[in-house]
């Protein structure tokens, strides 16, 4: 039987690659003569570039950034031809701020990526939007290009206070000439109900009752320097780091699609029997351009039934069934909250393993 395993980053515990890895072994464990063929996903966030030099090759630039809160902090372009991929989650993750002073976090070193990946001779650059722990509408981004205004625009959310004047001549043309690529996996505006701070602000730490203060500082940001992008699907992508790159002309696109295309998922699941995804949550979030949404949609196409291993599955059989899932099995479930922390490859490749003896034929 040919199995392709395409799973996403567990976060906090496994990276799509090592994920990948761990069902492989629990799988080969059960059922040694199944034919396996590996294909870490991402769909934007933490470990897009891992995923995509895994897929693509190229070369590796290590470049050292300002980090959210000031750190030097090391993070990596990859050069694939004449296309440099970059990583917002290396240069202002939310593993790097822990959810500390989020209103002061900012995105100044995504900007030293971008800045680095024109650089080094790009003609397209493809930054991976998603896993931030800023807040600031891709500010301190637009600050590192070269943009000025009569407030900091790289002291977070915070610095905002007060910004009368914003001024991205100089961003725009430190990237003149480059094609700019948003890969987001959200369609979040950058401010109101379902912008940025009141969607997301919580997971990085902004109090509940602060976030509408936050969402005004974010408004007045936008509204002296582009409103109408500010309205635009995916502004609101990683703390707003979509909406800067939309200000400076990107196009946008869904992570996952990207991620789909370069690591030529359709051909691979048209030559597999059963297609395996997963993440650290399987959720009601997993509609909005997640990796299982997207892997199974490409199963789905191949028409090869999608199984999923996850850390928690929090969704009915019903729900699955809409994300075109035939089952999802938990590691919580079988292993325990504890162990399934502890010890995540373990209890990952003997899920893979339980699920092998009732998959493969």
């Amino acid at each position: 039987m040919r199995v392709l395993v395409a799973p996403d980053k567990f976060a906090g515990t496994l990276s799509a690659v090592e994920a990948a890895e761990a069902v492989a072994a629990g799988w080969r464990g059960a059922r040694p003569d199944d034919e396996l063929d590996l294909a870490p996903m991402s769909d934007g966030g933490p470990g897009f570039v891992d995923v995509l030099h895994e897929a693509l090759g190229g070369e590796l630039l290590a470049v050292t950034v300002r980090g959210p809160h000031g750190a030097p902090t090391p993070a990596t372009v990859l050069l694939a031809d004449a296309t440099a991929y970059v990583e917002s989650a290396q240069a202002c993750g939310l593993h790097l701020t822990e959810k500390k002073g989020p209103e002061e976090a900012t995105s100044y070193g995504v900007g030293e990526l971008v800045a680095a990946a024109v650089d080094a001779g790009a003609a397209t650059v493809v930054l991976g939007l998603g896993g931030s722990g800023t807040t600031d509408g891709g500010a301190g981004m637009l600050a590192a290009l070269g943009a000025t205004a009569d407030v900091p625009l790289d002291a977070g959310a915070a610095g905002l206070a007060g910004v009368g004047t914003v001024d991205v001549a100089a961003a725009r043309a430190r990237v003149a000439g480059v094609r700019l690529v948003a890969a987001s996996d959200v369609d979040n505006p950058l401010t109101g109900l379902f912008g940025a701070a009141k969607t997301f602000g919580p997971q990085k730490g902004i109090p509940d009752e602060r976030l509408p203060a936050v969402d005004g500082l974010l408004e007045e940001y936008a509204a002296t320097l582009d409103r109408r992008v500010a309205l635009e699907k995916g502004a609101g992508a990683a703390g707003g780091l979509g909406y800067a790159a939309l200000v400076l002309g990107a196009t946008r696109e869904p992570g996952i699609g990207l991620v789909v295309e370069a690591v030529g998922l359709a051909e691979r699941a048209r030559r597999a029997d059963l297609v395996i995804t997963g993440e650290g949550a399987f959720d009601f979030s997993s509609r909005a351009g997640k990796v299982p949404h997207g892997v199974a949609g490409v199963a789905e196409q191949a028409l090869r039934p999608c199984v999923v291993l996850a850390g928690a599955v929090l969704v009915g059989s019903r729900e699955m069934r809409a994300l075109g899932i035939e089952s999802a099995y938990s590691l919580v479930d079988l292993v325990g909250e504890q162990r399934a922390f502890a010890e995540p490859a373990a209890a990952l490749a003997e899920l893979a393993a339980r699920t092998a003896r009732t998959w493969s034929r």
